[in-house]
């Protein structure tokens, strides 16, 4: 029998530290719909800001929807480092979770993007601000309680207008695949 092996999805360690700006997703276990919890929602949010805080970055954008968690958090320092951030908010959180609820919290792997080129940074805090209005749970998202930002940055944005559209670059390269 074939011996399973992961596919690593990781670039060099090196590209993941200092002041650069990263799009995070982290799924809830087999997609399941904890973030519907409104007490664990705001657990969640309550982690994020900790782990940046501890971790040196900016978180300038979060939501937590029901089954999956988006960031962009921004490298604080030449020293921040996004896999150990990730690394830590999801241990941290995971053993707090299965202590009280006795399941897992998190897929194995997540989902980065660094941003680059044409990723603005509004445009990519508006994608993920829009998830819960794209998804029809509210029809602006400061209507959505779990989302926000963590930095004077992200606020001002927040309170503005949505910019162009951000379309993550694996959703882009899909829709132009013919099919």
């Amino acid at each position: 029998m074939p011996e399973f092996r992961r596919t690593n999805i990781r670039l060099a360690a090196g590209r993941y530290v200092g002041r650069h700006l990263y799009f995070i997703t982290l799924c809830f276990h087999n997609r399941r719909r904890f973030g519907k919890d409104p007490r664990l929602a705001r657990w969640i949010i309550s982690q994020v800001r900790k782990h940046a805080d501890a971790c040196e970055f900016f978180a300038h954008a979060y939501c937590v929807m029901p089954d999956h968690v988006h960031t962009l958090v921004g490298g604080a320092s030449e020293t921040s480092n996004m896999v150990k951030f990730v690394e830590a908010f999801k241990q941290e959180t995971a053993i707090e979770f299965v202590r009280r609820m006795r399941r897992p919290l998190w897929q194995f792997k997540y989902y980065d993007h660094i941003l680059r080129g044409p990723d603005s940074a509004d445009r990519v805090a508006w994608y993920i601000w829009m998830n819960p209005v794209r998804k029809g749970f509210c029809a602006t998202p400061t209507e959505y309680p779990f989302l926000g930002s963590f930095t004077e940055m992200g606020a001002r944005m927040l309170k503005g207008s949505p910019t162009l559209e951000w379309i993550p670059p694996w959703k882009d390269a899909a829709a132009k695949m013919p099919g």
